[in-house]
């Protein structure tokens, strides 16, 4: 047991094990590290536009875009054609001479920067490559699906066709295409405060989305009753959009290559869709014509579902049964209205069911609220029991944390995109499976699935549908605020299912040596589930939960959503509205988790247990002794004494003095008279103080910790004392201030300490539980016996992981859920 000193008045100790004084920068000299200096140096300077605490400046400004499309859908042919007139209101201080636009579908070009720089080698959402070259005598090998794709793209000619751009009277307007964008030169300067109007004529063909991937697309159904089967259409990025213009970019004008999405301009829409007159649409916006398209009882049961306690059959499945087996070469035209919107996406099927169900809300421009599912009978019975209510579900819990829900109409949609998000409507992929007697079921991973795609896609209608973030460049912020919330969501509708976003589950990929930091440009990130969704996710969550706690974060967070409500915010404007609505300096929290790949890992290495030093000798000699005493003797000594030898001392006895007969910790009147003059020197103030010390007799503990991992967070400590009683510790990550490295805590307490564990709930994503305890543990492990199928590994798989993988791994949303 180690010895505390007392320090009498005039000196100092320093617990900050091998810390220096040093300037808040990194030195040339020494190891000092700042992880802690300010975050304003990466962060772009504040000026009339975004202000130093993250709210819109004064002077802010965004374009406005309107579209009146007219869009026909050739079933047969998989072809759409239409016509747009678009209406351009320049709102910044720039005199403009030409526009941008993004021509989405012509990524599917057999030469779009794209296609030609993928990396078939590897693929960042696949479990294995889809091509694998060939060592020494093995073959190379290519996957099926990946033969099929490059087939499908040969044979069909994707992309636009733009057949005219135009003024609205008529005069041809030059544009130039370049990849996925397209730029048309203005025939006068569009200054300030000006508006332009022009129309585009265009048509594509529609891409199978089983096979060419994206976002969008038809899935056929060949074994329907009805000659030629049927498909599902869900179309999106499928008119030329305005590019956005912003004041911290200019022309968001960077080619698209499928991981970074969208930053479009919000903008009121008027759309006609003509379709099969046998089809159901479901769009962005209010339909406008229902007479024209809709049954009446289909209108009947429409408004008796606002305020229906469980969702309606607008569509029943009946009537959609009897569709799919019917055909018809007439057409109808649909069409829907939205207002300030960011973007405009439909579905279209003979295949769809339809049910509705009523939100009402506190929001006084949107009292109710259409929630309303579109699926085919692959889908039953599990999108009738669940799909609306999850959106209704969703809305409830996403009103608390941002703000009301803005729009007339919330939907789900069954088809062949995994997950993906449009305003006002969302596509989702769960299915059932076909049984033998004709009846459909489903699994409980198709059930999660379901609920969790779903809360995940109607989010996004708040993020960045809403908030309208860049997604071109930052992925996290559409992907991991709404990964964060989305499990909040989840946690109130069934916290039996894990929903991610725990400290443990994003600890392998933080170690891992292929993690990027979180502000990465999205289509270079490598990983984009882990690194987009769950690691952002993931620090919103330890940040709500572990470091600012809820009312702090939810209330800051709810600011920055209501700041930026139909705004374009950066992630400079999120980091400084949490610390500007909080008070909580964060710049430490922002560095370390999305400019870093550190990881957390900090190591409680040793405790030192102490004992008050009276400096009274009759009282300290004593307990030195006892010390002494407790040593182990040496083992020469000892030996030496089993074999019956005599010392010198003891052979002779005549020359024994008084140290022969006193050891070390005799007190005499030296050390007596030492402690006297002590006592005299010290001030009445610290002679009450070592007096309350003695008197009390408590256990004095340091702890030292040391940095493994990089990352600085708060030391969350649970100390467990030898009557059994326990008492938790939290140290803010201020205490690695000064040292990032290496630290120690001084802890006094009245009980003896029996077990020290640093996040024993696993609260901060530390990669090394092991060097967590203190003492250190027995490793918990089992050993499972069994014989190994030949090429073949389950031991340790997790089921539940399977799930969780199907619902974050969309690294290429090109194929996968954008979840």
């Amino acid at each position: 047991m180690k010895q505390l000193k007392l320090i009498t008045a005039g000196c100092l100790i320093t617990l900050l094990a091998g810390s220096v004084i040093a300037n808040p920068v990194q030195q040339t000299k020494g190891s000092f590290e700042d992880k802690f200096r300010q975050l304003d140096e990466a962060l772009p300077t504040a000026n009339v536009y975004r202000t130093a605490g993250g709210q819109p400046g004064h002077q802010y400004w965004q374009q406005k875009v309107d579209y009146d499309i007219k869009v026909t859908l050739d079933e047969s042919g998989r072809h759409l054609t239409a016509s747009q007139t678009v209406s351009y209101e320049n709102n910044s201080p720039d005199t403009l001479t030409f526009l941008w636009l993004q021509l989405d579908q012509n990524i599917f070009k057999r030469n779009s920067m794209a296609e030609l720089t993928t990396d078939f080698s590897r693929s960042s959402s696949r479990s294995s490559p889809v091509v694998e070259t060939g060592s020494g005598s093995e073959p190379a090998r290519l996957s099926l699906g990946a033969l099929r794709r490059m087939q499908y793209m040969q044979d069909v000619e994707l992309g636009y066709e733009i057949q005219a751009v135009q003024t609205t009277s008529g005069d041809a307007l030059p544009y130039t295409i370049v990849g996925t964008l397209m730029r048309i030169d203005l025939p006068a300067p569009l200054r300030s405060g000006q508006s332009v109007r022009f129309e585009i004529d265009f048509s594509f063909n529609i891409p199978e989305t089983a096979v060419a991937g994206g976002r969008s697309g038809y899935e056929h159904f060949p074994d329907d009753e009805r000659d030629g089967g049927n498909d599902i259409f869900l179309v999106a990025q499928w008119f030329p959009r305005l590019a956005a213009y912003t004041d911290y970019e200019g022309w968001t004008n960077k080619e698209f290559l499928g991981s970074g999405e969208f930053t479009l301009e919000f903008g009121d829409y008027d759309v006609e869709i003509t379709v099969p007159a046998d089809h159901i649409v479901s769009a962005t916006g209010v339909l406008q014509n229902a007479n024209q398209v809709l049954t009446a009882d289909q209108r009947r049961r429409l408004q008796q579902a606002e305020t229906a306690a469980r969702p309606v059959y607008i569509v029943t499945p009946e009537e959609a049964l009897e569709n799919e087996r019917e055909g018809t070469s007439e057409t109808k035209t649909w069409r829907f209205s939205a207002e300030n919107v960011r973007d405009f996406a439909w579905a279209s099927s003979r295949k769809f069911i339809w049910d509705a169900k009523g939100f009402e809300q506190d929001n006084s421009d949107v009292p109710l609220v259409m929630a309303m599912s579109f699926f085919p009978k692959e889908g039953d019975p599990l999108w009738s029991d669940y799909s609306t209510e999850v959106v209704i579900h969703t809305m409830e819990v996403y009103n608390r944390f941002a703000f009301d829900y803005p729009y007339p109409v919330a939907q789900s949609v069954n088809g062949p995109v995994g997950g993906m998000e449009y305003p006002m409507i969302t596509f989702n992929g769960p299915r059932t499976t076909l049984q033998d007697d004709g009846s459909r079921t489903y699994s409980l991973s198709e059930k999660r699935f379901l609920i969790g795609v779903v809360i995940h896609e109607i989010g996004h209608i708040y993020f960045p549908m809403v908030v309208n973030s860049d997604e071109r460049q930052w992925t996290w912020m559409d992907e991991g605020l709404n990964s964060f919330l989305d499990a909040v969501a989840g946690m109130e509708w069934d916290p039996d299912i894990p929903w991610g976003n725990e400290p443990r589950d994003i600890v392998s990929y933080m170690r891992s040596s292929d993690q990027q930091p979180i502000m990465t440009q999205s289509d270079s990130v490598t990983r984009l589930g882990p690194n987009a969704y769950a690691k952002p996710a993931t620090a919103l969550n330890i940040l709500r939960e572990t470091i600012m706690g809820r009312e702090l974060f939810d209330f800051a967070f709810r600011e920055f959503a209501t700041r930026w409500k139909f705004k374009r915010p950066t992630p400079a404007d999120f980091f400084r509205t949490m610390e500007d609505a909080s008070g909580v300096d964060l710049d430490w929290f922002w560095r370390g988790w999305f400019y870093t790949t550190d990881h957390v890992d900090i190591a409680l290495d040793r405790v030192y247990q102490m004992q008050m030093d009276t400096r009274d000798p009759d009282i300290d000699y004593a307990l030195r002794r006892q010390e002494e005493a407790d040593k182990p003797v040496s083992i020469s000594a000892v030996r030496n004494d089993e074999s019956g030898m005599q010392t010198w001392v003891e052979r002779n006895p005549d020359v024994r003095d008084f140290y022969d007969e006193n050891d070390i910790y005799t007190v005499t009147n030296k050390e007596r008279n030492s402690y006297q003059s002590f006592l005299e020197g010290l001030e009445d103030w610290e002679r009450a103080a070592l007096d309350r010390a003695l008197e009390e007799d408590h256990n004095y503990y340091v702890l030292e910790f040391s940095n493994v991992g990089g990352l600085v967070m708060p030391i969350i400590l649970q100390m467990t004392y030898e009557d059994g009683s326990v008492e938790d510790m939290y140290i803010p990550a201020e205490i690695w201030r000064r040292n990032a490295h290496s630290v120690s805590k001084l802890i006094v307490s009245e009980k003896e300490v029996a077990q020290i564990v640093v996040d024993p709930q696993w609260l901060t994503a530390d990669a090394n539980m092991e060097n967590n305890y203190y003492p250190r543990r027995i490793i918990p492990s089992r050993v499972e016996a069994y014989k190994a199928a030949a090429g073949s590994s389950l031991v340790g798989r997790d089921i539940m992981q399977d799930i969780k993988t199907e619902l974050r791994s969309s690294d290429d949303d090109e194929s996968e859920p954008d979840e």
